[in-house]
């Protein structure tokens, strides 16, 4: 088994190579870059819904949803890690550029909205930190937009690995959150959860610094 980066698996999977994600003590979890290549569908138009003004989508991958934000006429970036995931959403016409959500990203501390979706609350292995930073992205009165795991789905942070034949990534820290806990970490953010939706059997939650629960 060849060690390689998150990057190049990534970038492999992105192009075709079956991956998946492995985490110590679950099943390995087939990586769904088919559906993450695809257009935007109807419940990807919905979470777009959510989303107000300029709004950066945080892990675009290959950019489903920056152009879905873009065709609902939104001021919209992209930002990612790998290469191939910028040049993927590029491709789709729509704006992408490649960086780490916890360094300087453009229009920092001006964008209306901040998408987390297809489980990128996940980035870094800790919610409450990439929320905190999240927020240090917005402008006075922005919110995020963040897809979470169905009720009852307990929290997990750990490591993960991506997998191809004859190839593993070095492990990387990974996070998922259910709606269940997502108060509590959107609080420990300095943040409160304004809205939840059921978008089929996917749940996004629009988090502003108010809050004022609607469910």
């Amino acid at each position: 088994m060849i060690d390689q980066s998150f990057s190049t698996l990534f970038a492999s999977a992105l192009h075709g190579a079956p991956t998946v994600v492995v985490r110590p003590g679950e099943e390995p979890m087939v990586l769904p870059v088919d559906l993450w290549r695809r257009p935007a569908d109807e419940h990807d138009r919905a979470l777009v819904g959510l989303c107000v003004g300029p709004t950066l989508d945080v892990g675009c991958g290959p950019g489903r949803m920056t152009e879905a934000l873009a065709l609902a006429g939104h001021l919209a970036l992209g930002i990612d890690v790998v290469d191939a995931a910028v040049t993927l959403t590029r491709e789709r016409g729509v704006a992408a550029v490649r960086r780490d959500v916890f360094d300087r990203v453009p229009g920092e501390g001006r964008w209306a909205t901040a998408l987390l979706a297809d489980g990128n609350i996940g980035i870094g292995g800790d919610p409450v930190a990439l929320l905190r930073r999240v927020h240090r992205l917005l402008a006075p009165g922005g919110r995020v937009v963040v897809e979470v795991e169905r009720p009852g789905v307990s929290p997990t942070q750990g490591w993960a690995s991506l997998e191809a034949p004859g190839r593993r990534s070095r492990p990387f820290r990974w996070a998922t959150l259910g709606v269940d806990d997502l108060p509590g970490a959107a609080a420990a953010a300095g943040l409160a959860v304004h809205r939840v939706l059921r978008v089929g059997d996917r749940y996004a939650a629009v988090v502003t610094e108010t809050g004022g629960a609607t469910w």
